[in-house]
């Protein structure tokens, strides 16, 4: 990576993802990436590549009709393996539109083709912060996500500096479960002391504290946004239930592209408004969120903006550009992103 990647659970410096690759037997290839989590609950890398070796197994050869069913039996093959059935499923889904002759936005149901996402700044000193907003400001972006959750003092200077590198910026905050609630609760209120009002505060608190959630989506006076405690269906049934963010925050590595299509399903079914994230993710992953969120559409935050980390981007086609857009517009099959020559294999076997 370029820099750290600095949050409150931790540091990324490097990038070790997988790349699947998908042939249909006349030839039509698709590609698919998982971006194993920091915390190491899916085996890492090798984990997650042994994992979708095996479920590959029972759809080597087979014949398949839609694709709904495809990720079907890929999940019902990859239980509790989310990074696998997302590196899996979107090769399997870049395949299938590409043979299809469909951009994938449209088999979500193609309601756009553009969508413009935020553009982050980790958790650094005050000054750095500064001039990392001041170069987002210079890409055209205008919403800037701003990582915190260590230390409220720090973390308000650091939201100050970025709050002074221009005029018209919206600010997202995102502690990644590092307050708790009071901490939470008095970054807001020292914030509102200096007219600053974020336009959304993601998993202030740890993902199990479901009271704490809602006591700072019921007092903070800003939306909240639930990340890590939104990870399965069963969590946003919870949300919708409890009321205990008014934001979801969608990501295909934590149960792969079915179960972050029910989970915005049972959002929007409770009135509750979307997100679409990720984890360090090359322009693929990236580019299939894209073509997932605007295929939907309805999404009011989008934060895709990982592969600016990359000190290089290995792949080639759509991907993050001036403003933050990712334009979907000229996609005509698949997801509109391949891997560079770096990372093409040398043989293709018959059927994989």
């Amino acid at each position: 990576m370029n820099e750290p990647f600095e949050i409150a659970t931790g540091s990324k410096t490097a990038v070790n993802n997988v790349l699947v690759r998908a042939r249909l037997e006349d030839g039509t290839v698709g590609w698919g990436e998982g971006a194993p989590s920091a915390d190491g609950r899916d085996q890492g890398q090798a984990g997650v590549l042994a994992a979708v070796r095996r479920a590959a197994r029972r759809l080597t050869g087979g014949a398949h009709g839609g694709w709904r069913g495809l990720l079907e039996k890929i999940d019902d093959a990859l239980p509790e393996q989310g990074v696998a059935r997302a590196a899996l499923g979107m090769a399997v889904l870049d395949a299938w539109t590409r043979r299809a002759r469909l951009p994938l936005k449209d088999i979500f149901g193609g309601a756009g083709d553009r969508i413009f996402s935020d553009v982050t700044v980790t958790i650094v000193p005050p000054e750095q912060a500064l001039t990392a907003a001041r170069r987002i400001m210079a890409l055209g972006v205008r919403t800037i996500k701003i990582k915190i959750g260590r230390d409220v003092e720090e973390d308000l200077e650091r939201v100050l500096a970025v709050d002074g590198a221009g005029r018209g910026l919206s600010l997202m905050l995102d502690a990644n479960q590092g307050y708790q609630v009071s901490e939470s609760l008095k970054l807001l209120k020292l914030l509102k002391r200096r007219g600053i009002e974020p336009i959304l505060f993601e998993q202030p608190v740890p993902r199990d504290d479901w009271e704490g959630l809602a006591e700072v989506s019921r007092s903070g006076g800003v939306p909240v946004a639930a990340d890590e405690s939104a990870a399965s269906r069963e969590d946003a049934l919870r949300l919708a239930k409890t009321k205990a963010a008014q934001v979801v925050n969608i990501k295909l590595m934590k149960g792969g592209l079915l179960e972050a299509w029910d989970i915005a399903l049972i959002a929007r079914a409770a009135g509750m408004r979307l997100m679409i994230g990720g984890m360090v993710e090359s322009s693929l992953a990236m580019s299939c969120a894209a073509h997932f969120a605007a295929g939907l559409g309805g999404f009011d935050f989008v934060d895709l903006d990982t592969p600016l980390w990359f000190k290089r981007d290995p792949m080639q086609g759509v991907s993050f550009a001036r403003e933050g857009v990712y334009d979907l517009s000229k996609v005509k099959a698949g997801i509109g992103t391949t891997p560079g020559p770096s990372l093409r294999p040398r043989a293709v076997p018959a059927r994989s």
